[in-house]
């Protein structure tokens, strides 16, 4: 399995032939949706789902996309390609074998109402958590996309998440919105800190799984 990371939270998996993205959102290059075979979506925030383009896509190529249930009020129109998921189910996209997990997103602020959040692991490898930070209690990850900077979290509780997991490696995710300084700053804490193989990968690079 081949993943390949966009900007902010999107990834797209390529596995015996087949093209699944996650969380396509607007800070994300349209083209990471080209050929894609499934879509699944994590949460409703737009950063992770780019409703314009996604419709744009599926008028393209029909597939189903994969998410909660509240992703049906933004999705409009496409709207009908929605295929349901909630937390524990397994099912298979794009040829990729999908365990789900969490259930809602991360607190913002108490006076903010909480969303429904799903958390995805692909092939029993990849885990993509959305904007939360569960830990999965009955498997061994080995490729953890951890969000690093998000206005709900703070780096102590990113930190502690990564070792929880305790993945083989760690990449970083969920970073659209950090400039130069800012990657600097936290590349070297995770790095240091993290007790894992952790890194930041460049737009459009592409890594095995």
């Amino acid at each position: 399995m081949q993943v390949t990371k966009f900007t902010h939270s999107c990834l797209r998996l390529e596995h015996h032939g087949g093209v699944l993205v996650v969380d396509p959102g607007v800070f994300s290059e349209p083209e990471a949706l080209d050929g894609a075979d499934a879509v699944l979506v994590t949460h409703e925030h737009p950063d992770h789902v780019d409703v314009a383009a996604l419709t744009r896509a599926l008028e393209r190529r029909p597939v189903p996309v994969h998410g909660p249930a509240s992703l049906a009020g933004v999705l409009g129109d496409a709207a009908e390609a929605l295929v349901v998921v909630a937390p524990g189910e397994s099912f298979t996209a794009a040829g990729v074998p999908v365990r789900t997990y969490g259930g809602q997103h991360a607190v913002i602020h108490p006076d903010i109402p909480v969303i429904q959040n799903i958390g995805y692991l692909f092939d029993e490898v990849v885990y993509h958590p959305g904007d939360a930070l569960f830990v999965p209690d009955d498997v061994q990850v080995d490729t953890l996309f951890a969000p690093i900077h998000a206005p709900w979290s703070k780096f102590s509780e990113v930190l502690d998440f990564i070792r929880a997991v305790a993945p083989r490696r760690a990449y970083a995710l969920h970073d659209g919105l950090l400039n130069a300084n800012g990657f600097g700053v936290l590349d070297r804490q995770y790095t240091a800190m993290s007790n894992t193989d952790y890194r930041r990968l460049e737009p459009g690079t592409r890594i095995d799984a």
